[in-house]
């Protein structure tokens, strides 16, 4: 990564731009009335179109998030690193949105909880015991309802945290406003341009007093940007716990260059993470984002899934169940060969760009989906991303004099040619499901009690045990994790007598699986 991408931030995206002063929302009408209303039209004489402009204005929309903001038009344009902000204790080490939102991202931090069983259950028989006592946490996340549990949750196991967000369209304001008005640390707001996302993570890192020994990161940002400005802080870390495909690829790539100086946990490809936040997460989360930003009919549909991974696997088995004729692209012949048995058509998407109806990059790669390939699609055609990283989808291509970009509502813009044609590209081509819907929290629970888990494991496990490398989570812990959700569904498990476990060659607790198994 280079210094410039530190310094700006490249490929997180272009710079949000202020909202246009002609776009405006009638401040009487109700919040439910007020999230579902688009732009006005234009009432001076002789003009009847909708406003249009070039750059989308989707980083600064915060009140048609999933979730209650409460804010007014005219206080959206106020950069919250321009107030000055204190919570009910006096505190003003946070910077969010609106700290007076807290009550409402309280009720939805409730709400997650009563999903979020087994990372409950692992708070309450651990937080006697405080496993992370004396552990400083630089949190890089998605800041959610599901988030907001887990810091609690380290905080009741002994942690101290301080936490950013991994992305500028997926934090909760009032769920951050709920952790600022707790005494947690937050810097994030919905709508951050790439100046802020930045700062905010340097704030979280560089604080007075304050020296960090752990990372938990979800995308490789935080572990990057102290690497590359304090590399005598991060070579005091203990351990860095990652929990993206993105965040693990340039952890592996430090490895092996050599600039890995600390133990690292790819969660990512734990089990419990692959399995049920990729593909169980997926398959529902998906369908929603499609529906809320678009309305879409989903029966008859020509769709393309870019990437038969876990995400992929989901994402086209929810589709297939509504109807739609799926086709799939990939390079590897392993997936390739899954997808056939699965029933799906392998193509590339050159061969079929010309008449899909919906496209969803979940590779992990850059530039799946370049200019040229927009180019050649029918106008209606929807385009949008379920990788962590917004490399996928060439956006910055797209930002050219000819094309012209039209807001419809929150997170959704028409890119239009010049002959009318247009797509409609969904979330700035950054991860659609969080930026324009939600997640399960009963599956984030299984990654977060994972997460939590490896944190316990990096910062306790004796000198020596992991060198300067990247490590899976022990399956023990997975094992581990998995139980602490079955309860929930009232599931037992048999018991392996004496003489089976011998036959087996196994420990009657376990693990019951070698390391190679695959699920």
């Amino acid at each position: 990564m280079s210094e410039a991408d530190v310094e700006n931030g490249d490929h997180v995206g272009l710079l949000a731009q202020k909202p246009n002063p002609g776009l405006k929302f009638d401040k009487k009408l109700s919040e439910t009335e007020r999230s579902t209303r688009e732009i006005k039209f234009n009432l001076n004489p002789g003009r009847s179109k909708l406003h249009t402009r070039s750059i989308s204005q989707s980083s600064t929309d915060s009140y048609s998030s999933p979730s209650y903001t409460g804010s007014s038009s005219d206080e959206d344009e106020v950069n919250p690193r321009d107030k000055n902000q204190k919570n009910s204790k006096g505190s003003s080490d946070f910077c969010v949105k609106n700290i007076d939102n807290a009550a409402f991202g309280r009720r939805e931090i409730e709400i997650a909880e009563q999903e979020m069983p087994g990372l409950m259950a692992l708070r309450r028989r651990a937080e006697n015991d405080k496993p992370l006592s004396g552990a400083k946490i630089i949190g890089c996340t998605h800041i959610t309802a599901q988030t907001a549990v887990l810091v609690e949750t380290l905080a009741s196991l002994g942690a101290s945290v301080r936490w950013a967000a991994c992305n500028i369209y997926s934090t909760q304001n009032e769920v951050a406003a709920a952790l600022a008005e707790a005494g947690f640390s937050i810097y994030a707001w919905k709508g951050e341009t790439e100046e802020d996302f930045w700062w905010c993570i340097d704030k979280c890192i560089n604080s007075e007093g304050w020296q960090p020994n752990m990372i938990l990161d979800d995308g490789g940002d935080a572990t990057h940007l102290m690497l590359k400005r304090y590399p005598a802080m991060f070579n005091m870390i203990k351990g860095i716990v990652e929990e993206s495909v993105t965040g693990v690829h340039r952890l592996y790539q430090l490895s092996k260059s050599g600039k890995l100086t600390v133990p690292a946990m790819n969660v990512n490809d734990s089990v419990t993470k692959t399995k049920f936040d990729n593909l169980y997460s997926c398959r529902e989360s998906i369908l929603d984002a499609l529906k809320r930003t678009t309305d879409v009919m989903f029966g008859g549909k020509q769709i393309i899934i870019c990437g038969y991974g876990e995400v992929g696997k989901g994402c086209a088995s929810a589709l297939k169940g509504l109807g739609c004729n799926v086709m799939v692209s990939e390079i590897d012949p392993i997936c390739a060969l899954q997808a056939c048995m699965d029933g799906f058509r392998v193509t590339r998407l050159e061969e079929v760009v010309k008449n899909i109806d919906i496209l969803i990059t979940c590779s992990g790669n850059k530039n799946v989906v370049t200019r040229n390939h927009m180019d050649k699609m029918k106008t209606g055609c929807i385009v949008c991303n379920m990788g962590h990283s917004n490399t996928e989808i060439d956006v910055g291509s797209l930002r050219t004099p000819d094309l012209t970009w039209e807001k419809v509502r929150s997170q959704v813009d028409h890119i239009i040619w010049p002959d009318g044609k247009r797509i409609i590209l969904l979330a700035e081509g950054r991860l659609v499901n969080l930026s324009c819907s939600s997640v399960p929290s009963f599956v984030v629970s299984i990654t977060s009690a994972t997460q939590a888990l490896a944190l316990i494991e990096l910062y306790n496990a004796p000198q020596g045990r992991y060198k300067q490398d990247v490590y899976l989570l022990p399956k023990k812990m997975d094992e581990y994790v998995a139980s602490l959700h079955l309860p929930t569904f009232d599931a037992h498990l048999t018991e392996l007598s004496d003489e089976q476990a011998k036959y087996l060659g196994l420990n009657k607790t376990g693990p019951f699986k070698p390391n190679y198994y695959r699920y």
